[in-house]
């Protein structure tokens, strides 16, 4: 049985895509182990198929976080029975290269997203150039990978000659949920950070008559909180926080449309396929989401959103509206997106990782 070990910053819990790849291949004969980092905030591990290990750390953000946490994952896999070893993110990039090296194993590069092209990087020149530097000096060195989007596979490929597979973000299809709903619920679902185009909804919910959801936290809770209050939308806008998957299952079942904004603030944005957009498919939940390269490719094989080519709140209002008022359109996209998630699915999506798996211990 081979051994594989993914390893993540976070602390395991929230983390969807890593669930769903971990269980897939424990259900399909690997040994699996997920490890990530313990937070004073952390819950309890629920039971999984595979192994999860959390490490603690002194710091918890910042370079010294980083140094540290680098420093005890590669403490920790040295003394592991290891047959590969798979880095999501840069964060965790360099301890697997050192790792693989040390041990003579396949290592694989799962880009969750285009790290170096994220807001809170691009806005930092300092930060950028140091994971700039990280990303040229190892996924080169990274022949075996896949990511989430088929654009941002391109872009590996236009930088450094590697050929990633796509393996998208997608939920396992499981039965709906009944709505029990008695009002139309708007539904913001995924992380709170910057440029997830909270600076244009906010104001937009000014001119709107329809209470929004918001389930995630993140790097833009303090300003999303400021933003409520600077508008007076107080009364409109719920929080509630990080969810497990079951509860926000539960919440998804009684929204009416999904909500997925963005600014293109660096490739990352704009070349991005986020598992929000395939959660909402999922609830069966039309959205309004942006006029990007992967949403253009799936509306027009089947529509299912309502796409953006500006972030203006009046825009933003203006289509909430529209689709509020108009029962046809939303009944057609809430149609399309129950014929889509049949297609769209991990069942269907996870052939393509374990073929990938397959054919890395074949070599």
């Amino acid at each position: 049985m081979k051994n594989i070990y993914f390893t993540v910053t976070n602390d395991l819990t929230f983390d969807q895509r890593m669930h769903r790849i971990c269980t897939s291949l424990a259900e399909n004969g690997y040994a699996v182990t997920l490890v990530g980092r313990e937070l004073r905030s952390s819950l309890p591990l629920a039971g999984k198929k595979f192994k999860q290990k959390r490490l603690r750390c002194w710091f918890n953000k910042g370079k010294l976080f980083y140094f540290e946490y680098n420093l005890r994952l590669l403490t920790y896999l040295q003394f592991k029975k290891i047959d590969a070893i798979c880095a999501i993110d840069l964060d965790t990039i360099l301890p697997c290269h050192t790792i693989s090296r040390f041990k003579g194993i396949p290592r694989i590069y799962d880009a969750h997203e285009l790290f170096t092209e994220l807001k809170e990087v691009l806005t930092r020149p300092r930060i950028q150039k140091i994971w700039k530097r990280v990303e040229e000096k190892t996924v080169p060195k990274f022949k075996y990978g896949y990511t989430v989007s088929e654009s941002i596979a391109e872009e590996f490929h236009r930088r450094y000659g590697v050929n990633y597979k796509t393996i998208r973000n997608i939920p396992l299809l499981t039965p709906l949920l009944p709505s029990t709903a008695t009002e139309k619920i708007l539904l913001y679902q995924g992380a709170v950070n910057e440029a997830r185009g909270f600076e244009f909804l906010i104001p937009a919910m000014q001119w709107v008559d329809c209470k929004l959801i918001i389930c995630g936290d993140g790097n833009f809770m303090p300003q999303l909180i400021s933003l409520i209050n600077e508008y007076q939308v107080e009364g409109k806008i719920e929080l509630k926080g990080m969810l497990q998957p079951e509860e926000l299952r539960v919440i998804s079942s009684q929204a009416y449309i999904g909500l997925a904004i963005a600014e293109n603030e660096g490739l990352n944005q704009y070349l991005a396929l986020p598992n929000k957009f395939f959660d909402y498919v999922h609830a069966g939940l039309p959205q309004i989401t942006m006029n990007f390269p992967e949403y253009q490719k799936i509306n027009q094989q089947t529509e299912v959103a309502v796409l953006l080519d500006s972030l203006e709140p009046e825009r933003i209002a203006e289509s909430i509206n529209n689709l509020l008022a108009n029962d046809v359109v939303h009944t057609r996209l809430k149609e399309n997106c129950l014929k889509l998630r049949q297609e769209l699915n991990w069942q269907n999506e996870e052939k393509k990782l374990l073929a990938f798996y397959q054919s890395l211990f074949s070599n």
